[in-house]
């Protein structure tokens, strides 16, 4: 996730989201000073992972025109350690198999 100094617009959104679609990516970021994306890339372990990951996020923003604000976060996470979870009928996220 990038964060700045103004609001992302919806249009903003959507070009990154093109952006990023041949990764198999998602964008978010719609009304906050921020815009992020997850995106799926092949590597031998994490630090290939997110290596690959922000220079591939660093591309579908400039493909998108949008600002190079400094990243505040980014994680890589494997296939094997994706988050199983369930939304309830309220729209809570609970983790399959917590205490929750």
């Amino acid at each position: 996730m990038a964060e700045g100094d103004r609001v992302i617009t919806t249009e903003e959104v959507v070009e990154l989201a093109d952006a990023v679609a041949a990764s198999g990516g998602i964008a978010s970021g719609i009304g906050t000073p921020s815009y992020g994306a997850q995106l799926v890339v092949e590597a031998k372990d994490g630090d290939e992972a997110l290596e690959l990951g922000v220079a591939a996020f660093q591309r579908a923003a400039s493909v998108a025109r949008l600002p190079p604000w400094p990243i505040a976060r980014a994680a890589a996470v494997s296939e094997d350690d994706e988050l199983d979870y369930d939304i309830d009928e309220r729209g809570d996220i609970d983790e399959r198999g917590s205490d929750r």
